[in-house]
Protein backbone atom coordinates (compact mmCIF):
# COMPACT_ATOMS: atom_id res chain seq x y z
CA UNK A 1 0.00 0.00 0.00
CA UNK A 2 3.22 2.18 1.03
CA UNK A 3 4.39 1.62 -2.62
CA UNK A 4 1.60 2.09 -3.97
CA UNK A 5 1.16 5.57 -2.34
CA UNK A 6 4.66 6.87 -3.24
CA UNK A 7 4.26 5.35 -6.96
CA UNK A 8 0.95 7.52 -7.22
CA UNK A 9 2.44 10.76 -6.10
CA UNK A 10 5.12 10.63 -8.39
CA UNK A 11 2.56 10.22 -11.32
CA UNK A 12 0.92 13.25 -9.88
CA UNK A 13 4.24 15.15 -9.54
CA UNK A 14 4.60 14.56 -13.48
CA UNK A 15 1.18 14.84 -14.90
CA UNK A 16 -0.04 17.55 -13.16
CA UNK A 17 2.21 20.47 -13.76
CA UNK A 18 3.34 18.78 -17.23
CA UNK A 19 0.27 17.49 -18.72
CA UNK A 20 -3.11 18.58 -16.79
CA UNK A 21 -2.11 22.41 -15.92
CA UNK A 22 -0.83 23.54 -19.28
CA UNK A 23 -3.64 21.15 -20.81
CA UNK A 24 -6.35 23.08 -19.00
CA UNK A 25 -4.59 26.03 -20.82
CA UNK A 26 -5.02 24.66 -23.83
CA UNK A 27 -8.44 23.04 -23.79
CA UNK A 28 -9.66 26.86 -22.72
CA UNK A 29 -8.94 28.18 -25.62
CA UNK A 30 -9.51 25.55 -27.95
CA UNK A 31 -12.89 25.50 -26.11
CA UNK A 32 -13.85 28.92 -24.99
CA UNK A 33 -10.93 31.27 -26.83
CA UNK A 34 -10.06 31.76 -23.15
CA UNK A 35 -13.47 34.26 -22.51
CA UNK A 36 -14.43 31.17 -19.48
CA UNK A 37 -11.20 31.89 -17.09
CA UNK A 38 -12.90 32.19 -14.29
CA UNK A 39 -12.87 28.34 -14.30
CA UNK A 40 -9.77 28.10 -16.10
CA UNK A 41 -8.12 29.99 -13.24
CA UNK A 42 -10.02 27.80 -10.52
CA UNK A 43 -8.99 24.29 -12.52
CA UNK A 44 -4.94 25.28 -12.28
CA UNK A 45 -5.57 26.23 -8.74
CA UNK A 46 -6.95 23.01 -7.74
CA UNK A 47 -4.46 21.31 -9.58
CA UNK A 48 -1.85 22.94 -7.64
CA UNK A 49 -3.34 21.89 -4.66
CA UNK A 50 -3.12 18.31 -6.12
CA UNK A 51 0.47 18.57 -7.05
CA UNK A 52 1.76 20.34 -3.23
CA UNK A 53 -0.52 17.31 -1.50
CA UNK A 54 1.09 14.73 -3.54
CA UNK A 55 4.33 16.24 -1.87
CA UNK A 56 2.99 15.43 1.77
CA UNK A 57 5.25 12.22 2.80
CA UNK A 58 4.27 12.83 6.69
CA UNK A 59 0.75 14.49 7.22
CA UNK A 60 2.52 16.39 9.74
CA UNK A 61 5.83 17.41 8.14
CA UNK A 62 2.76 18.36 5.33
CA UNK A 63 0.76 20.26 7.60
CA UNK A 64 3.85 22.55 8.70
CA UNK A 65 4.90 23.14 4.97
CA UNK A 66 1.16 24.17 4.09
CA UNK A 67 1.82 26.60 6.98
CA UNK A 68 5.50 28.29 5.34
CA UNK A 69 3.95 27.92 2.08
CA UNK A 70 1.38 30.30 2.86
CA UNK A 71 4.28 32.99 4.30
CA UNK A 72 6.19 32.64 1.20
CA UNK A 73 2.56 33.46 -0.52
CA UNK A 74 2.14 36.38 1.43
CA UNK A 75 5.20 37.86 1.22
CA UNK A 76 5.49 36.57 -2.73
CA UNK A 77 2.44 38.70 -3.27
CA UNK A 78 3.13 42.01 -0.97
CA UNK A 79 6.36 41.62 -3.04
CA UNK A 80 4.07 42.47 -6.24
CA UNK A 81 3.42 45.80 -5.09
CA UNK A 82 6.89 46.99 -5.55
CA UNK A 83 6.48 48.85 -8.75
CA UNK A 84 8.77 47.79 -11.84
CA UNK A 85 11.29 45.49 -10.58
CA UNK A 86 10.04 43.52 -7.53
CA UNK A 87 10.64 40.09 -6.09
CA UNK A 88 7.64 38.64 -6.26
CA UNK A 89 9.65 35.71 -8.79
CA UNK A 90 12.67 35.74 -6.92
CA UNK A 91 10.57 34.47 -4.00
CA UNK A 92 8.91 32.19 -5.40
CA UNK A 93 12.06 30.45 -6.49
CA UNK A 94 13.13 30.39 -3.19
CA UNK A 95 10.17 28.53 -1.79
CA UNK A 96 10.87 26.14 -4.52
CA UNK A 97 14.55 25.71 -3.82
CA UNK A 98 14.09 25.08 0.10
CA UNK A 99 10.44 23.65 0.63
CA UNK A 100 10.12 21.49 -2.52
CA UNK A 101 9.20 21.93 -6.24
CA UNK A 102 5.60 21.32 -5.24
CA UNK A 103 5.53 24.28 -2.83
CA UNK A 104 7.51 26.01 -5.05
CA UNK A 105 4.57 25.61 -8.16
CA UNK A 106 1.78 26.51 -5.00
CA UNK A 107 3.50 29.64 -3.88
CA UNK A 108 3.55 30.86 -8.04
CA UNK A 109 0.38 29.84 -8.65
CA UNK A 110 -1.38 31.46 -5.47
CA UNK A 111 1.01 34.94 -5.66
CA UNK A 112 -0.11 35.41 -9.16
CA UNK A 113 -3.89 35.10 -8.53
CA UNK A 114 -4.35 36.40 -5.36
CA UNK A 115 -2.19 39.71 -6.05
CA UNK A 116 -4.23 39.70 -9.50
CA UNK A 117 -7.56 40.72 -7.34
CA UNK A 118 -6.05 44.22 -6.82
CA UNK A 119 -3.95 44.39 -10.59
CA UNK A 120 -7.29 42.73 -12.22
CA UNK A 121 -8.29 39.19 -13.21
CA UNK A 122 -8.45 38.04 -16.21
CA UNK A 123 -7.30 35.32 -19.43
CA UNK A 124 -3.96 35.69 -18.53
CA UNK A 125 -4.09 34.69 -15.28
CA UNK A 126 -3.57 31.14 -15.92
CA UNK A 127 -0.61 31.60 -17.94
CA UNK A 128 0.57 33.68 -15.20
CA UNK A 129 -0.09 31.10 -12.48
CA UNK A 130 1.57 28.07 -14.56
CA UNK A 131 4.92 30.50 -15.34
CA UNK A 132 5.28 31.49 -11.59
CA UNK A 133 4.44 27.75 -10.72
CA UNK A 134 6.64 26.49 -13.21
CA UNK A 135 9.62 28.48 -11.63
CA UNK A 136 8.70 27.30 -8.43
CA UNK A 137 8.74 23.94 -9.23
CA UNK A 138 12.14 24.04 -11.44
CA UNK A 139 13.67 25.44 -8.62
CA UNK A 140 13.38 22.57 -6.35
CA UNK A 141 14.07 20.19 -9.21
CA UNK A 142 17.04 22.05 -9.84
CA UNK A 143 17.64 22.79 -5.64
CA UNK A 144 20.91 21.06 -5.04
CA UNK A 145 22.99 22.67 -7.95
CA UNK A 146 21.41 26.32 -6.94
CA UNK A 147 21.93 26.02 -3.20
CA UNK A 148 25.85 25.56 -4.00
CA UNK A 149 26.13 28.51 -6.58
CA UNK A 150 24.76 31.66 -5.83
CA UNK A 151 25.43 32.58 -9.79
CA UNK A 152 24.02 29.58 -10.97
CA UNK A 153 20.63 30.61 -8.89
CA UNK A 154 21.13 34.35 -10.45
CA UNK A 155 21.73 33.02 -14.04
CA UNK A 156 18.48 30.35 -13.08
CA UNK A 157 16.82 33.98 -12.12
CA UNK A 158 17.72 35.27 -15.57
CA UNK A 159 16.52 32.34 -17.57
CA UNK A 160 13.16 32.45 -15.32
CA UNK A 161 12.19 35.93 -16.43
CA UNK A 162 12.99 35.48 -20.05
CA UNK A 163 10.64 32.00 -20.07
CA UNK A 164 8.28 33.81 -18.55
CA UNK A 165 7.79 36.36 -20.86
CA UNK A 166 8.05 34.06 -23.47
CA UNK A 167 5.18 32.49 -21.72
CA UNK A 168 2.86 35.46 -21.36
CA UNK A 169 3.33 35.98 -25.06
CA UNK A 170 1.68 33.18 -26.12
CA UNK A 171 -1.70 34.55 -24.06
CA UNK A 172 -0.68 37.79 -25.79
CA UNK A 173 -0.73 36.45 -29.35
CA UNK A 174 -3.71 34.17 -28.28
CA UNK A 175 -5.76 36.97 -27.21
CA UNK A 176 -5.05 39.04 -30.55
CA UNK A 177 -5.34 36.45 -33.40
CA UNK A 178 -6.66 33.07 -34.25
CA UNK A 179 -4.09 30.38 -34.57
CA UNK A 180 -0.78 30.97 -33.49
CA UNK A 181 1.14 33.35 -36.38
CA UNK A 182 5.10 33.09 -35.42
CA UNK A 183 5.70 36.24 -36.94
CA UNK A 184 2.92 37.56 -34.48
CA UNK A 185 4.94 36.00 -31.47
CA UNK A 186 8.23 37.35 -32.41
CA UNK A 187 6.73 40.86 -32.68
CA UNK A 188 5.21 40.49 -29.37
CA UNK A 189 8.51 39.25 -27.83
CA UNK A 190 10.08 42.20 -29.11
CA UNK A 191 7.70 44.52 -28.22
CA UNK A 192 7.84 42.77 -24.59
CA UNK A 193 11.98 43.15 -24.70
CA UNK A 194 11.85 46.02 -22.09
CA UNK A 195 9.99 44.17 -19.79
CA UNK A 196 11.91 41.20 -20.38
CA UNK A 197 14.95 42.68 -19.24
CA UNK A 198 13.15 44.43 -16.33
CA UNK A 199 12.20 40.72 -15.07
CA UNK A 200 16.01 39.55 -15.89
CA UNK A 201 17.60 42.29 -13.57
CA UNK A 202 14.65 42.20 -10.94
CA UNK A 203 15.44 38.30 -10.64
CA UNK A 204 18.88 38.39 -10.02
CA UNK A 205 18.95 41.38 -7.63
CA UNK A 206 16.53 39.57 -5.40
CA UNK A 207 17.69 36.41 -6.00
CA UNK A 208 21.27 37.35 -5.15
CA UNK A 209 20.22 39.69 -1.64
CA UNK A 210 17.47 37.11 -0.64
CA UNK A 211 19.40 33.92 -1.07
CA UNK A 212 21.08 33.54 2.27
CA UNK A 213 18.37 35.00 4.74
CA UNK A 214 15.59 33.44 3.58
CA UNK A 215 17.74 30.23 2.74
CA UNK A 216 19.17 30.33 6.24
CA UNK A 217 15.87 30.34 7.69
CA UNK A 218 14.52 27.92 5.43
CA UNK A 219 17.35 25.40 5.88
CA UNK A 220 16.89 25.69 9.99
CA UNK A 221 13.22 24.87 9.67
CA UNK A 222 14.21 21.92 7.71
CA UNK A 223 16.97 20.43 9.68
CA UNK A 224 14.80 21.14 13.06
CA UNK A 225 11.21 20.15 11.65
CA UNK A 226 11.85 17.83 8.62
CA UNK A 227 9.84 20.22 6.20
Amino acid sequence: MVIRSEMIRKILRILVPFVLIPGAVVWAYLAFRLKNYTAVTLIVLVLSLFLFFAGYEKKKTGSRRLMVAAVMTALAVVGRFIPRVNPMAALVIIAGMYLGGETGFLVGALAAVISNFHFGQGPWTPFQMFALGMMGLMAGLLSPGLKKSRILLCLYGAISGIAYSFIMDIWTVLWYNEGFPWELYAAALATALPYTITYVVSNVIYLWILRKPFGDKLERMHIKYGI
